[in-house]
């Protein structure tokens, strides 16, 4: 369940919607993420990812560094809940090709968690469930 990686996690860095492209290029950089959420209030209005940067450098030139998070920013955002499972979580991020995925809990905003969250924590399911078979058979 995704609620179990929520903690321990780093804290959730945001942005406002007029929030300068630039600064939140410093910001994943700053703080080593690949997206930051776009708050209105407490609602998510949308999600600024490294993507999100490439492809406005791509279309807009460099100009796109002195325009706001919301010119660039992906929206609506696709949410998740702490019961989401880690494969219920990992499918819906492949079959809608992005690569961080907020959770919520009744309107609270929980935290990100992106595809390499889940697929360290699927790993270390493997990994448990592979020494639970061989402690079965070998007892």
């Amino acid at each position: 369940m995704l609620g179990s990686l929520m903690s321990g996690k780093k804290p959730l860095v945001s942005v406002s919607r007029d929030t300068p492209i630039s600064t939140i290029a410093a910001l994943l950089h700053q703080h080593r993420i690949g997206a930051v959420l776009v708050l209105d209030g407490d609602s998510i209005a949308g999600l600024v990812s490294e993507r999100d940067i490439c492809a406005g450098l791509h279309t807009h030139g460099a100009g796109i560094l002195d325009a706001a998070a919301a010119e660039i920013m992906s929206a609506p955002v696709i949410t998740a809940t702490p019961m989401t499972t880690v494969v219920e979580a990992m499918t819906i991020m492949t079959d809608r090709r992005f690569r961080h995925l907020p959770v919520v809990d009744s309107g609270r905003i929980l935290g990100l968690v992106s595809i390499g969250d889940l697929v360290k924590r699927r790993i270390e399911q493997a990994e448990a469930e592979a020494a639970a078979m061989k402690d079965y058979i070998s007892s």
